[in-house]
């Protein structure tokens, strides 16, 4: 038996969570003294009301060793082999603290895989994985199939707004009043880990989402998209998923097209608005 566990930050909604039998544990996001476990106790709405009310971003926080080890550790004890993966380890201790818990409970039973994402882009190797497990495949396969699979995850996001970036101290004061100015509504590439500035469309923010859905359309066109899974990710985008939505799922009419809610973690790091189309591609994916 294996047993495939992720953390909050793969952004899965309750349902996908359910119907693919996968645990997760929760990150923490932090205002002052206060701590929420995301996706538990705080949601994107709570997060974006207190940040009005008091001018700051929370932080956020791994997961510990030892709240990872009880999780392994039960399922080891009922007789499963588990698959982890979850957010990137160049983005959170959290990979480096399972890889510490896996030693302490059953290292050859547990196999800790760096997704090098983060949201739906580590929901994308989640569900690979489940077709694997319910295929028959071992642990140790599954896990070396998410691996080579991570560097073919390809993940942008277009960002509403630059006040969460400019407050997570990720840009400066003149480059948010630029681009207030200029009306740049930047996308935010996901690769090998780490997030990058990809592209600066000027405009509304349908340029952007234009802009995302011709990086698929051009993915689609070399034939370089997956065609079982597509995410379409957003932190209270009610707009900008109406229009996305039915796009990526015209194109893709007989592809798993899900829809879900980024969780508090992703939320508030990325601010309201922000919204993401998430896909595998046949090749590896570079910027």
């Amino acid at each position: 038996m294996v047993k495939i566990i992720s953390d909050s930050t793969c952004d899965l909604s309750k349902e996908l969570l359910e119907k693919y039998d996968i645990e997760t544990f929760p990150l923490l996001v932090t205002f002052g003294e206060e701590s929420y476990k995301d996706g538990i106790e705080i949601d994107p709405n709570k997060i974006y009301e207190e940040v009005k009310k008091r001018g700051y971003l929370p932080k956020t926080s791994a997961v510990s060793a030892l709240e990872i080890e009880e999780v392994f550790r039960k399922y080891i004890d009922q007789g499963y082999e588990i698959v982890y993966t979850g957010i990137s380890s160049k983005m959170s201790s959290t990979y480096n603290n399972a890889c510490l818990a896996a030693k302490e409970v059953a290292e050859d039973k547990i196999f800790v895989v760096d997704s090098k994402n983060l949201s739906t882009g580590i929901s994308l190797l989640l569900l690979k994985g489940c077709m694997d497990r319910d295929r028959g495949l071992s642990a140790k396969e599954i896990a070396e199939n998410m691996t080579k699979l991570a560097d073919k995850v390809k993940s942008q996001f277009a960002i509403e707004t630059m006040e969460y970036l400019h407050k997570g101290g990720r840009c400066s004061s003149i480059a948010r009043f630029a681009a207030t100015v200029l009306r740049i509504k930047p996308i935010i590439f996901v690769r090998d880990g780490t997030l990058s500035v990809g592209k600066k469309p000027l405009g509304k923010m349908t340029v952007a989402l234009n802009a995302m859905l011709k990086m698929l359309e051009e993915d689609k066109s070399k034939n370089n998209v997956d065609p079982e899974f597509i995410f379409v990710t957003d932190a209270i985008a009610p707009e900008s998923r109406e229009y996305l939505l039915p796009k990526v799922k015209e194109l893709f009419p007989n592809t798993n097209v899900y829809a879900t809610t980024a969780g508090g973690v992703i939320a508030s790091h990325c601010g309201y608005g922000t919204i993401g189309i998430l896909y595998i591609c046949k090749e590896d994916v570079h910027l």
